[in-house]
């Protein structure tokens, strides 16, 4: 989808969804109307989100504004990913051959093991006693 010159990418990941909005411009990441320094506080999140770009090569030749929720920063991150890879594909179908050798196009199927009654957790049980 696209309007007044922006492509849009989703992406998610866990419980969290990031909705991602790119457009040729100067190089400028805004997450939730803050920078990516300020809202994901570890460079492993800052990494993450910044690696569709750098695969591309389209570092600080877009501007990307993205729209995160749910789940935590982990998901958020990886969600991010993900929108910006999408996006990018809208922007330039040719980048597809390259974003998807990286994996960045494959949703991260893994979600929480649900808790088990009479268990403390998905897989913690009572310990055992003998005698």
């Amino acid at each position: 989808m696209q309007d007044n010159n922006y492509f849009w990418g989703t992406g998610r990941r866990k419980n969290a969804l990031a909705r991602v909005r790119v457009r040729p411009g100067n190089g400028e990441i805004k997450i939730n109307d803050r920078t990516v320094e300020d809202y994901f506080p570890r460079l492993v999140w800052q990494s993450q989100v910044l690696q569709s770009l750098k695969v591309a090569s389209l570092e600080g030749k877009v501007d990307v504004f993205i729209r995160a929720t749910g789940g935590g920063l982990t998901g958020q991150a990886g969600a991010a990913k993900m929108g910006i890879a999408r996006a990018l594909i809208k922007l330039n179908p040719d980048l597809r051959p390259a974003l998807k050798k990286e994996g960045l196009l494959t949703r991260d199927p893994r979600m929480v093991e649900r808790k088990k009654f009479g268990q403390k957790g998905a897989r913690g049980k009572r310990q055992y006693s003998k005698r």
